[in-house]
């Protein structure tokens, strides 16, 4: 099976039906912003994009550039490596929660798509400074 599949298959797959109606939305989303299709990760996780890092510990590993998964609770939105720059986005992005790299969502209508855009485009530009970035 082919990854542009395991994707669609995936996608198709998501539930409940609210849920399944943001996954394609974001996908489309993530799509336009980076210019790439989905990898489907472990965990249910779709990334755009790859980068390659090294830690100063010398832990080495190759992990998506941005994406999100659409969880039954709510909806995560991965941006790496975090949202440490990011707080005047975030103020205009409306309803949302933040972990370390990751933003949660429980209903993608209580955000601003174009400001949603504007945070993965701004942490793709921050992640590339750190790490190259490669299209998927």
């Amino acid at each position: 099976m082919s990854a542009a599949v395991d994707v669609a298959t995936f996608l198709a797959a998501v539930t409940p039906d609210r849920r399944h109606r943001e996954a394609a939305v974001l996908d489309r989303l993530f799509r336009e912003v980076t210019g790439w299709g989905p990898r489907l990760w472990s965990g249910g996780m779709l990334g755009y994009g790859t980068y390659d890092y090294t830690y100063a510990s010398g832990r080495e590993g190759t992990f998506f550039a941005t994406g999100f998964a659409p969880r039954k609770a709510r909806l995560s939105v991965y941006i790496m490596p975090g949202y440490a720059d990011f707080g005047a986005i975030l103020d205009r992005l409306g309803k949302h929660k933040i972990g370390k790299s990751c933003l949660y969502i429980n209903k993608l209508e209580d955000v601003d798509l174009d400001v949603l855009k504007q945070l993965i485009r701004a942490g793709l530009d921050d992640l590339g400074t750190r790490w190259p970035v490669h299209r998927t």
